[in-house]
């Protein structure tokens, strides 16, 4: 739809313009098809153009997604039966299943990026629960295919060029303050604290998610899921945001019957984070989420941009990304099976043989055939009514 609306309709940019912004955007964490629609618009009109580029993209899905945070947060209320999102979950790690395999195509071709990968599935399987354990895999990851310059060879020597890096403090200035001032927020116990949290928690995901909202996905299973139930993380900060993992993966699923990036899940975590402050405070939180989540991509693209051309001749960039991607697919396959281990696909009822098939059945189908994404979403819908 690019390529068709902004090079042979609009002629924008030309193909190979379009070709280097969607590799340049594959290097950078945060949502690939924002960043590349944001950086269009910065080609055409500058920074103000793309704000408002990207303000348009995100309106909608963020839109939807939290108001949706209002609707399963009070099914009950709302005398809607929860039944007809049962199959939502089995189906939403159908998806995730999906994009391992997927990455696992793309990223996984040689002994090294195996290795990254068996290492860091079984490392954050093990430790899901700890807060450094992605971190950390995704920076290991990169440091190690750096050991070797046999898969790619550097052909050229760059010549030392200034490069001025003013406004990427930016965006670091921001991550930092925003971790003092929710570590603040918690040691004090302000009345906003909850806020504060959330907006780091959405940076921070934003500013290290490497492959996009299926990534994403996992991080947020082990910040608001697997975290909170830590023995160690609850004595040592017991009002710790958590929320169910069966409506965090009803969003993951719902997320894909509505046009727009799948980062917009944000908007409906932030209002589940915040659904028993009163309404305003949920609408504020849905808000957070959805600028929280967007702001390291739009930050990211617009400043580095202009130093791309000279990194980019680099090859230390290309050798780490071989490492982050491979540790990325390691860390879905983890959360995959961590998901499945506590949905409880695995007793005999009629339900969780059901959701059996739904979970398999989801993967099958995206695997072997070209039904759209909210065709399985509202397959799945129907089948939790009626059933």
């Amino acid at each position: 739809m690019v390529l068709k609306t902004f090079v042979d309709r609009r002629r924008d940019l030309t193909k190979e313009e379009l070709m280097e912004y969607i590799s340049f955007c594959q290097l950078l964490p945060g949502a690939s098809s924002t960043q590349t629609l944001t950086l269009i618009g910065y080609k055409r009109g500058g920074v103000k153009l793309a704000v408002v580029t990207l303000l348009i993209w995100l309106f909608p899905a963020c839109f939807l997604m939290g108001a949706f945070s209002f609707i399963v947060g009070n099914l009950e209320s709302l005398g809607i039966q929860a039944k007809i999102l049962r199959f939502i979950q089995p189906m939403a790690i159908g998806f995730l299943a999906y994009a391992a395999y997927k990455a696992y195509r793309i990223s996984i071709n040689s002994p090294i990026t195996r290795v990254i990968l068996v290492v860091s599935s079984v490392i954050t399987f093990l430790l899901f629960k700890a807060p450094w354990v992605i971190p950390a895999l995704i920076v290991c990851g990169g440091i190690v295919t750096n050991f070797s310059s046999k898969r790619i060879p550097a052909k050229e020597i760059v010549k030392p060029r200034h490069i001025r890096w003013t406004n990427i403090w930016l965006f670091a200035i921001l991550f930092i303050v925003a971790g003092v001032l929710s570590e603040t927020a918690r040691k004090r116990n302000w009345e906003y604290r909850r806020e504060f949290n959330l907006f780091e928690n959405f940076y921070r995901f934003g500013s290290i998610v490497f492959g996009g909202g299926d990534v994403l996905i996992p991080l947020m299973v082990d910040q608001y899921v697997a975290r909170p139930t830590s023995p160690t993380v609850i004595k040592r900060n017991p009002d710790i945001i958590r929320l169910e993992q069966s409506e965090l993966l009803t969003g993951a699923g719902i997320v894909r019957a509505i046009p727009g990036p799948v980062f917009s899940i944000a908007s409906f975590v932030g209002g589940l984070a915040t659904k028993g402050e009163g309404i305003n405070r949920q609408v504020v939180g849905c808000v957070i989420g959805s600028v929280a989540i967007f702001l390291p991509s739009a930050l990211l693209v617009l400043f580095f941009f202009p130093v791309w051309q000279t990194l980019r001749k680099y090859v230390v960039v290309y050798r780490s990304l071989e490492g982050i991607n491979a540790a990325v697919v390691g860390i879905m396959i983890a959360a995959t099976l961590y998901l499945l281990k506590n949905a409880s696909l695995f007793q005999f009822t009629i339900d969780t043989l059901l959701g059996v098939l739904v979970f398999v059945g989801t993967f099958l189908t995206l695997l072997y055939s070209k039904i759209p994404a909210p065709v399985i979403v509202l397959f799945c819908l129907l089948l939790g009514w009626l059933v």
